[in-house]
């Protein structure tokens, strides 16, 4: 199976420089350029058979743009939303430094009402065994999501520790892709965008 593992468009919430996480800002008229062009690159060089992607507003436009593209059945996850940050979400930076200062947990606690490290990583491994069992082994679907689940799914797909301080960073519409097969699994493109914008 092919999986392109896609993030969203350009967000109002990186023009604000806020914590974005579950705060539902939707796409830039930036991000919506990327995200149309992003789905016709997908639909021309790939035969896609179902998108997936998060329920927050900025995955979800852009998917949509995917699914006008490639004229295929689009599914919402709410598993493929953002971490969630709780008390963080849409606030500046700077506020957040002052009145939400990191504290080191336990993999299992969160504080700030956020959810655990461990909480995140399941719904990561969830979905990356969702997407495997539900899908043919000569398909190929589409992932749309956001950074940080992008680097818990790196994570499940790498069998990395829930604890594991390696990451993976991805540009706005960025596009990985791996093949599964039988078990094992390849990186073939990694932050993939031959369609910047």
């Amino acid at each position: 199976m092919r999986m392109l593992v896609i993030r969203h468009g350009e967000s109002e919430a990186d023009i604000l420089g806020v914590h974005e996480g579950r705060a539902d800002f939707e796409l830039t008229e930036r991000g919506h350029r990327q995200a149309a062009a992003m789905g016709e690159y997908v639909s021309r060089s790939y035969h896609i058979d179902k998108i997936y992607a998060s329920t927050l507003k900025r995955a979800a436009q852009t998917a949509e743009h995917l699914r006008s593209a490639s004229n295929v059945p689009l599914i919402f996850d709410e598993h493929l939303m953002e971490f969630n940050n709780g008390l963080l979400a849409g606030l500046a930076y700077g506020a957040v430094q002052e009145k939400y200062p990191p504290v080191k947990t336990p993999l299992h606690l969160a504080v700030y009402e956020q959810e655990s490290a461990l909480e995140f990583r399941y719904r990561a491994e969830y979905m990356l065994s969702k997407l495997i069992s539900e899908n043919a082994e000569d398909s190929t679907i589409a992932v749309v999501t956001h950074g940080g689940m992008i680097n818990q799914l790196y994570r499940a797909f790498f069998r990395l520790p829930v604890d594991s301080e390696f990451g993976f960073r991805t540009g706005d519409t960025g596009i990985h892709e791996w093949i599964v097969n039988k078990g094992s699994g390849v990186v073939v493109k990694a932050n993939y965008i031959p369609h910047s914008i």
